[in-house]
Order: structure tokens, then C-alpha cells, then sequence
């Protein structure tokens, strides 16, 4: 959705991903990378630069989810969601940054979720790991503030996505009934703040959180 929403209006997209592309468009590039591996993160900007030498805006929305009570969660994937949700925005992040200085230009956006607001049962370690989000770009913002960077967060509310399809619907259908906005979100809604976050104008806007859907 991100990817397609940046060609559309023009722009060169370098997507990150374990797997195999499905977009197929002159002005992308797909490079395999395991956000959650630090090694694999270096070795995705080693090849992202014979691609280019210029990075603008990173988006990092890559995560997982393991929803379970806490009791019975495998430490596996409690340490998987720390390594991808939290750790792999981290690496992204700083390894862009050095790009970004380059050129006195960048933004950040760190795609949160409302399991930070609503601290849902069985979803300890995902809504820490987004929290996180927030805290570290937070700080970022101030470390990156001097080069022309900024670093902002997106919390989404309840969007039609694979990750979204693992948890049952009548459970979703009632976190959705419970927020001031209650329906699910559409791309648009996403793309909205994103577009906000990312714009020339925006260059005043730095260590800020939006929440959709009345989430708070």
C-alpha cells in the first residue's frame, strides 16, 4: 500500500522484505532483508547503495505478532516481536540516517499500532514493542534534529492486513465497536498522516504521535 502510494505519485521505493516482491515497477527496487538480523539490515544498505546514494524517507512498518497470554507465550516469539517490531526499525533507522545527513534531508515514520492504547490481553510483548516505537523516536528525533531529519510515529487502528487476519474477528469487530471512531481503517486514512509526516512543510514536526481512530 506505502510502496504503491509512493510510485503512484512519482517517487523511487527501495522495499525491504524477507520475501519475494509482488510489485513489479521500474522505479522499485526490492531487496531481501531480515529487519529482525542487524547483519542483514548492513548488508540490505550495502546493496541499496549500488541502487542509489540518496535516502529521504523511511517508513518502518515491518512487524509480527504473536498474540498469547503472557504465561504461555514462547520466548521465541516474544524475542521475535522485540527483533522485528522494535530493534529492526531501530537498525533501519540509524543506517538511513547516515544517508540522510548527506543530503540535510529525511523523515522517519514509525508505523505504531492501537495495542499501545488499549493494552489488549495477549498482546504484552507486540504493544511494548510498538510503545517502543514511540520512546526511540523520540530520542531520535532530538539526535537527528540537527541534520534536517525528522521522526515521527503512526499509530494505526484496525486495517485489512495479513497480520490483522491472524486474530479472531468477532474479537477484532469488538476492539473496532469500542473506539470513538468506531469502523476500520482504510488506506487513505494511513496515507493521510504519512503524507503529513513526509511533506516539505512538515519540517517543523519532529517526535510527534498520531493515533487513529480516537486511540490515545
Amino acid at each position: 500500500m506505502i510502496a504503491e502510494h509512493v510510485l503512484a505519485h512519482g517517487g523511487r521505493v527501495v522495499g525491504f522484505a524477507r520475501g519475494e516482491s509482488t510489485i513489479d515497477h521500474p522505479d522499485h527496487t526490492h531487496v531481501q532483508v531480515d529487519v529482525a538480523d542487524p547483519a542483514s539490515v548492513q548488508r540490505g544498505f550495502a546493496e541499496l547503495k549500488q541502487v542509489t546514494d540518496a535516502v529521504h524517507i523511511v517508513v518502518n512498518n515491518a512487524a509480527v505478532l504473536t498474540s498469547q497470554y503472557s504465561m504461555i507465550m514462547p520466548p521465541a516469539a516474544a524475542a521475535a516481536m522485540v527483533d522485528t517490531n522494535l530493534l529492526g526499525a531501530f537498525m533501519v533507522s540509524r543506517e538511513a540516517a547516515k544517508l540522510m545527513r548527506r543530503s540535510g534531508w529525511g523523515r522517519i515514520v514509525n508505523i505504531s499500532s492501537m495495542a499501545v492504547g488499549l493494552e489488549p490481553i495477549g498482546d504484552s510483548l507486540y504493544a511494548a514493542s510498538k510503545a517502543g516505537l514511540t520512546t526511540m523516536g523520540n530520542v531520535m528525533a532530538k539526535e537527528l534534529a540537527p541534520l534536517g531529519v525528522t521522526v515521527n510515529t503512526l499509530g494505526v487502528s484496525a486495517i485489512a492486513t495479513d497480520m490483522l487476519a491472524q486474530l479472531p474477528q468477532d474479537k477484532v469487530d469488538a476492539v473496532v465497536a469500542g473506539l470513538p471512531l468506531p469502523r476500520y481503517a482504510e488506506p487513505d486514512d494511513v496515507l493521510n498522516v504519512l503524507d503529513f509526516f513526509c511533506s516539505e512543510r512538515s519540517s517543523y514536526v519532529t517526535a510527534q504521535t498520531v493515533y487513529l481512530g480516537g486511540v490515545h
